[in-house]
């Protein structure tokens, strides 16, 4: 089967206009991705015929949102193959979704403990955990990387002792772009016992995730990292954690019961979904999913790989590029810097010729550091990009590169 690429792009209309006079080329994917007709139309449709606050009307209109909002969550659970809906709690993004963990948990992290993150953590992996520690009294600890950008899988299992209390490692950096062995890790950890997150904001959109074959504790991702709404994502949690873990928030929708003495707390999903939830976002994501699986993630993976096979061999015949990141398994992500250009010049250039990309730490300074540098363009690759679109970006550099040295 022949990848629909010209079908895929008409469907972003976005992709369609010209910066400064040239055609977009939209390569800051993994900041944020376009969003389809699709999701833009079913964000539509809620709004204009069935805007409704959900599970506490009993007229048409909240009974259908409910119906639709409820629906999004089994659809998202079977997407990644949750054991029950109920294992989806629906959060701003990933950023929230391991806020509300690592604020659950600060419970069961006492002094004396630890908790491991990674080297390449974006901060919303890291400072979470950092804070907690400090509150708590415990450590964290560090896994390194390889020179290839890869995790040092000999030295977390080193880490891994009686008083770790949880693993937080990302599926893919949003930096180097090295797509870790979850599966592996996890078994590593659940071998001494020890719980783990994945931070799945760049897995969910360019790997197919199954959580039960994966086996993660937790999995938190973002909707516009995947081609739907901003402001709406996922966490999710093994029941059996879930049921043991305190509420994040209180108010409405996550009570059962109130009175002026106590307050009981919800069932699951609902004991963690408190306030009036992003029903719109939960909708829209569901659309994006639904529109990811019709193009197949398996053929998005191939078709995003190839452009970083391109976009990776021509870069590297320019002179001074350092390219970061290159182990063997790895998405999308393409971050270099060119020896005595600053990244932000180069990154406006490129804007200038109509090239979108990513300047600065990506929101992982401690990477950057251990890198010894202070940030990198960084492009990054979607389902819509064109190995002609690799061209333009490579021909933009050059240019770009002349003009500042």
């Amino acid at each position: 089967m022949t990848y629909p690429i010209d079908k895929i792009r008409n469907d972003f209309p976005i992709l369609n206009q010209k910066i400064n006079g040239l055609p977009l080329v939209y390569l800051d994917n993994a900041a944020t991705t376009q969003k389809p007709k699709a999701v833009v139309s079913r964000l539509s449709d809620y709004y204009l015929m069935e805007n409704a606050n959900v599970h506490r009307g009993v007229h048409y209109l909240s009974i259908q949102a409910t119906e639709e909002y409820e629906k999004a969550r089994q659809y998202i659970a079977d997407y990644i193959n949750a054991e029950k809906k109920e294992e989806i709690i629906f959060t701003r993004g990933t950023t929230e979704s391991v806020n509300l963990l690592a604020r659950v948990m600060a419970p069961w992290i006492n002094k004396g403990d630890d908790v491991l993150v990674t080297a390449m953590e974006h901060h919303s992996n890291l400072v979470p955990w950092q804070e907690i520690c400090r509150e708590r009294n415990a450590r964290l600890r560090i896994v390194p990387i390889n020179a290839d950008g890869s995790l040092d899988l000999n030295f977390l299992d080193k880490l891994l002792k009686p008083t770790v209390k949880l693993l937080a490692v990302t599926h893919i950096s949003n930096t180097l772009g090295t797509i870790n062995p979850v599966k592996e890790i996890i078994k590593l950890s659940h071998d001494k016992g020890v719980p783990v997150l994945i931070d799945g904001a760049q897995g969910i959109a360019h790997n197919p995730v199954d959580v039960q074959d994966m086996g993660a504790d937790f999995y938190a991702f973002s909707g516009h990292k995947i081609y739907g709404p901003m402001g709406i994502g996922v966490l999710y949690g093994r029941e059996t954690w879930l049921r043991r873990l305190p509420p994040y928030q209180f108010g409405g929708e996550m009570i059962e019961k109130v009175t002026f003495e106590e307050s009981t707390f919800n069932v699951l999903p609902y004991k963690y979904e408190a306030g009036t939830p992003n029903v719109a976002g939960a909708i829209g994501l569901e659309a994006a999913l639904r529109y990811v699986r019709q193009i197949g993630i398996e053929e998005i993976d191939i078709h995003e790989k190839q452009l970083l096979a391109a976009a990776t061999s021509q870069l590297e015949q320019i002179e001074g590029v350092r390219i970061f990141g290159t182990a063997k398994e790895k998405a999308g992500v393409l971050s270099f810097l060119i020896n005595g250009i600053h990244p932000y010049d180069l990154g406006t250039l490129l804007d200038q010729m109509g090239v979108a990309v990513r300047t600065g730490h990506h929101c992982a300074e401690p990477l950057m550091d251990t890198l010894g540098i202070t940030g990198t363009v960084r492009a990054s690759f979607g389902m819509y990009n064109t190995l002609e679109e690799v061209d333009i970006f490579i021909k933009a550099v050059k240019q770009a590169v002349k003009m500042l040295r």
